[in-house]
């Protein structure tokens, strides 16, 4: 790895920036006294990018550099304690797996997130304990609180991120908002193009089967990406309103598949050459209904909340093998569908009583259906495969959660209660596949002691529960070579999340202890079939996993320099009676931010974060650390310009190995992270002076605590 030029880089830029701040220091102005009459006194403040409340992190994106990434999932992936899994279908919270997204009032999900845009996005918060009202699903929670106007008038936002990894793609980005009076709406329509590429490869023994075999795979796609929103909002008084919005994402891929395979079975080598030819078509959209009303008979406030979605994916593949340097030869002709349409409603009420106790309790009901198409041929053979599978899931859930005050004792205790009924089978057949119906009761508790105005001891119980998502309980397969495949399991069960933590804070630092239990995670699994010597490599549920984190937040201002640090000590084990168990040891995931706000209206931010090496029972993955930097210049009140360079050291590479049902694997996962970047933003509009004369939108006012 060639590290010259990134740290000549990185001494470049912190050279520049001291040059600023040298020249600051040593400018005199000129009219420094003056006898001008003085007509207005304006208090600036400065934002904080980060705060930290509980440990509790809460990002401003609407006002920092992170405004500049062209989509959410890279703009989660810069925060801290968020992990973006290598494929990018997913996002974990270091010690505590994965979130529930919400954007504003409404849970949502990874395509949600992808058709969402950057420039609509106001404030990020990562709520480590969540109340009762959220989803028993998932041991914290990533917050998106989307902006809304205070100003009459119209704003628009033209945006171009030309970014340059191992190919060039290009972000093209237009955000619109109105408002008058009571009534606001936005709109945003992006077009990207894209050319991502990927390369993992695992090698792996089968000793019963006497099977010795490695591949390595790589990818580059042409993707066209369309995503598009609008959305209306109207206040009807102080405490009431009303909104509807609607997103959506449309994206076309074509992309090769190059794999190099070698597989020795007994005393029989082959090396085979697998070229696939791919098309996909993933399209999504989502809308949203909302109501807000106060009803002052019995001083409640009231929210409804309704939610439809459709995903829908088409994968067409024509694989072709070639052995021992011979020649290509037709394997399959692979057409899969993928088809799933999601609905919930949801009803939360809220009374506040007069000694600042507040009773909050509702319910919810979601339902999901989906349907799998598989057509195969298989040129072997000379046979098709094909059936359609059909999968249904209805959750409804009740909940109470009452909070308040105790002269020094903040609390908050809460109960719900989520039913949930499962059912699957083939087309072809009247009998189920899944055929499951559980009820689950899940306490929250969170007791908070004042110390004194700058210190506060807090300790929280929650029982939650994680699912899979309905693509993992898909019949979705994937082909790789002709001895393995990526599949998918329909009988994957929830997991079942006991976690007690306390939290000390002081002033906005805070250190917190976790201990937690987890019934029937859900990690890698691999099955093999001795008829045909195919590996799958899919999911199951295993039998426990257990651990601690030790974590401390601990931002630091030291005046033009801001500074985020998160260090997390944690130990997990993971424990299966098909696995091997090795060890497992304490690690330390770091991360820290640090912003420069520069004369001229310039911002300069170095940030970087890393893993030590994680030994977790039955997994073992590799260490890592991963440095990104960004220089943002201000042009008057219109124009901005923003500079990246992430992953300057090339250091995004996964590892992993671990033993299961005796098979060995090790596995190497390259991300195409390293970028360099440059985003051009102009905003035009005429926006009013005079603020409207309501009470400004609360971004807590609609929050789901």
């Amino acid at each position: 790895m060639n590290i010259y030029l990134p740290l000549k880089l990185l001494i470049a830029l912190l050279l520049f920036c001291l040059s600023f701040v040298a020249q600051a220091q040593n400018e005199t102005p000129k009219d420094s006294i003056s006898n001008q009459e003085l007509k207005e006194v304006v208090v600036a403040q400065n934002k904080k990018t980060f705060t930290n409340t509980n440990g509790n992190i809460k990002v401003d994106v609407a006002n920092s550099v992170y405004n500049s990434i062209p989509n959410p999932v890279d703009l989660l992936s810069k925060l801290p304690n968020v992990q973006v899994s290598a494929d990018r279908e997913s996002i974990s919270i270091v010690g505590k797996g994965n979130p529930l997204i919400y954007i504003d009032n409404q849970k949502v999900g990874m395509n949600d997130l992808n058709a969402l845009s950057v420039d609509d996005i106001k404030t990020i918060e990562i709520i480590q304990n969540p109340s009762s009202k959220y989803e028993a699903e998932g041991r914290a929670v990533i917050l998106i609180t989307r902006k809304l106007s205070r100003k009459d008038g119209f704003k628009t936002n033209v945006s171009e991120t030309a970014s340059f990894k191992k190919n060039y793609n290009n972000y093209l980005g237009l955000n619109s908002s109105f408002k008058k009076n009571k009534l606001e709406w936005k709109a945003n329509f992006n077009y990207n193009k894209l050319q991502p590429w990927e390369n993992h490869s695992i090698a792996y023994q089968i000793p019963q089967a006497n099977i010795v075999s490695d591949y390595d795979v790589s990818a580059v796609t042409y993707r066209k990406e369309y995503i598009f929103g609008g959305g209306l909002f109207y206040k009807i008084n102080e405490e009431d309103y009303f909104s509807v919005n609607v997103n959506g994402r449309r994206r076309n891929d074509t992309f090769d598949i190059n794999t190099f395979t070698f597989n020795k079975n007994h005393n029989e080598e082959n090396n085979v050459y697998t070229f696939s030819d791919n098309s996909s078509s993933k399209n999504f959209i989502n809308s949203f209904v909302n109501y807000s009303k106060k009803i002052k008979a019995i001083d409640t406030k009231l929210f409804v909340g309704l939610q439809g979605s459709n995903f829908n994916q088409d994968l067409w593949s024509l694989v072709q093998n070639n052995f021992n340097e011979t020649e290509l030869e037709l394997s399959q002709n692979r057409n899969q569908k993928f088809d799933v349409d999601v609905f919930s409603c949801r009803i939360d009420l809220e009374k506040k009583f007069k000694n600042e106790w507040n009773w909050e309790y509702g319910g919810l009901y979601s339902s999901a259906k989906s349907k799998s198409d598989y057509d195969v041929f298989d040129y072997d053979k000379n046979e098709n495969t094909t059936f359609d599978y059909h999968f249904k899931e209805a959750n409804s859930a009740v909940y109470t959660q009452l909070s308040g005050k105790i002269k020094k004792v903040d609390f908050s205790v809460g109960l719900r209660l989520e039913n949930t009924n499962v059912s699957a089978k083939y087309s072809t057949d009247n009998a189920f596949l899944i055929d499951k119906n559980y009820t689950n009761l899940f306490p929250k508790a969170q007791l908070s002691f004042t110390i004194d105005s700058t210190k506060s001891l807090s300790v929280d119980y929650a029982k939650s529960i994680s699912r899979p998502n309905y693509s993992s309980l898909s019949m979705i397969a994937t082909y790789i070579n002709p001895y393995f495949i990526y599949g998918s399991n329909i009988n994957l069960g929830p997991t079942y999340i006991d976690v007690i933590s306390t939290v000390f804070q002081y002033h906005d630092k805070s250190v917190k202890l976790t201990l937690y239990q987890n019934k029937n995670p859900t990690y890698q699994d691999f099955i093999f079939d001795d008829q045909n010597n195919v590996l799958t490599f899919t999911e199951k549920n295993f039998r426990k996993e257990s651990g601690y984190n030790i974590e401390f937040t601990l931002p630091f201002t030291y005046k033009f320099w801001t500074n985020m640090n998160s260090l997390i000590f944690a130990t997990n084990k993971i424990e299966d009676d098909a696995a091997a168990f090795n060890s497992s040891k304490t690690y330390l995931y770091y991360y820290s931010n640090n912003t420069f706000k520069l004369p001229k209206d310039f911002t300069f931010v170095l940030s970087f974060w890393g893993a030590t090496k994680q030994k977790e029972g039955v997994f073992e993955r590799n260490a890592k650390l991963i440095f990104d930097l960004s220089l943002a210049k201000s042009f008057g009140k219109n124009w901005t310009c923003t500079l990246n360079y992430n992953d300057i050291f090339k250091n995004t590479i996964y590892s992993e190995r671990f033993t299961i049902n005796t098979i060995s694997s090790r596995a190497r996962y390259l991300v195409d992270a390293n970028e360099v970047s440059i985003t051009l933003r102009y905003s035009f509009g005429k926006i009013k002076e005079s603020e409207f004369k309501e009470k400004s939108v609360n971004e807590n006012e609609n929050r789901i605590r």
